[in-house]
């Protein structure tokens, strides 16, 4: 990517090592990402064909940029390519959680992973508000995700677990394959609902259970992604007295979550993505 940028869709197998391997890559400049259905040979792979054509003709269309950064296997599997500035031990969870009385929802898909390495990291651990991340992803990688982004940010960094708090300067991951919702005594339940907009979780799903709970003291965020998932939640969320911002269309891999929003005149700010964690941190 470095040299060559094209679009890129890997096939990863569903392990912890392939996991990593698979968010390093998009991190690099994949577009996306099809898990096997069944294992590292997979002879049944038509399972996942509808999936793989869908992604591979939309990263056909996706903004491909050149990566300037070396890529090596060793370091594929062993070292983050983010500065010192930007890497923390993995912090221990803490036991002394303050339900949040602020709450930021971000919602991405398609280029997502590393959008969230954008943002994620630059927000401060005084934040003062919860964070909930609402990435389309399968079963087997949001963890590793969480992991990754726990490493590299001030703020710690879970996949939710059913009944996890919603808590201050925390950030919760929805678990992939399962809803996340926004529940009693501000904590957070898992569902396995039917997909929404075919996906599960779906960024809606949370707003719309969450906005009614934060009113005005919720900002939603949507960042890249193909399809409108979380264009009902954004309404929502501005019809309750709460702020919202949109990725903008040229820094965005695909222009599709952000563009409905936008369309739809739901998108109090229209921000670049390196201007995200600003336009969040101005709003709270």
């Amino acid at each position: 990517m470095s040299k060559v940028p094209l679009p890129v869709v890997m096939v990863s197998s569903l392990t912890q090592e392939g996991a990593a391997v698979t968010l390093e890559a998009l991190d690099l400049g994949a577009v996306d990402f099809v898990p096997k259905p069944s294992g590292a040979l997979s002879l049944d792979m038509h399972k996942v064909a509808s999936d793989m054509c869908k992604k591979v003709k939309s990263a056909a269309s996706a903004r491909v940029r050149f990566v300037n950064r070396a890529l090596s296997s060793s370091r594929l599997k062993t070292q983050s390519h983010y500065p010192k500035e930007f890497q923390t031990e993995l912090k221990p969870e803490s036991t002394n959680l303050e339900a949040a009385e602020k709450l930021v929802i971000i919602g991405s898909s398609t280029g997502g992973p590393s959008a969230l390495m954008e943002v994620i990291p630059k927000l401060p651990k005084d934040l003062g508000a919860g964070v909930v991340v609402i990435q389309h992803m399968p079963p087997g990688f949001t963890k590793s995700l969480a992991d990754r982004l726990n490493k590299v940010s001030e703020l710690t960094v879970k996949e939710a677990e059913d009944g996890d708090l919603i808590a201050k300067n925390r950030v919760l991951i929805a678990p992939g394959g399962y809803h996340l919702v926004a529940g009693k005594n501000r904590k957070v339940e898992i569902n396995s609902d039917l997909p929404v907009h075919g996906v599960r979780p779906a960024v809606d799903v949370f707003m719309e259970s969450a906005a009614p709970i934060y009113q005005d003291k919720t900002i939603g965020v949507i960042l890249t992604g193909m399809g409108f998932d979380g264009a009902k939640g954004m309404k929502t969320i501005k019809r309750l007295g709460g702020r919202t911002v949109a990725q903008d269309e040229d820094s965005c891999v695909v222009y599709g979550m952000p563009r409905a929003v936008v369309d739809m005149g739901l998108a109090d700010r229209i921000a670049s993505l390196n201007q995200i964690s600003d336009q969040i941190k101005e709003l709270l």
